[in-house]
């Protein structure tokens, strides 16, 4: 049976290990031992974890400001894909910030991965034309 919930320590391990096979290649400071550290300091009720049987199967961690929500780090185990299980993780992000009082949720995907396009249009999200900028302040 799928649950979403608060991330909780022990989900540490299994998490670690879903990012790697969901993001390959991703940069240091994306990493669980960097990212979670720092979500824990920040409203870490919104980092969320689906399980399958107590067993972690997806993550997504949500922000918020007090005028705008993110979405960051939303995988999926490849074995439980397609199985309604990113959008449980979603919807209950976004329930989480409608209750903070968010009105607005943005998100980034890489514009090559048309699959999580479709994902997030599938969940009424829109592609917006914007330039998306950033500037590292940590290494």
């Amino acid at each position: 049976m799928i649950e979403v919930r608060s991330y909780s320590e022990p989900d540490f391990p299994r998490i670690k290990e879903l990012w790697e096979e969901v993001f390959p290649g991703d940069p240091p400071w994306n990493r669980a031992e960097v990212a979670i550290p720092a979500k824990l300091e920040v409203h870490p009720e919104l980092f969320l974890v689906a399980t399958n049987d107590g067993q972690p199967i997806g993550t997504v961690l949500a922000g918020y400001d007090g005028h705008r929500g993110w979405l960051y780090a939303a995988a999926v185990s490849p074995r439980h894909r397609r199985k309604g299980v990113g959008a449980a993780l979603v919807r209950e992000a976004e329930r989480r910030l409608r209750a903070l009082g968010c009105g607005k949720l943005n998100l980034q995907v890489r514009a090559t991965n048309d699959a999580v396009v479709g994902f997030y249009r599938a969940l009424g999200y829109d592609v917006e034309e914007r330039v998306s900028m950033g500037k590292r302040l940590t290494n």
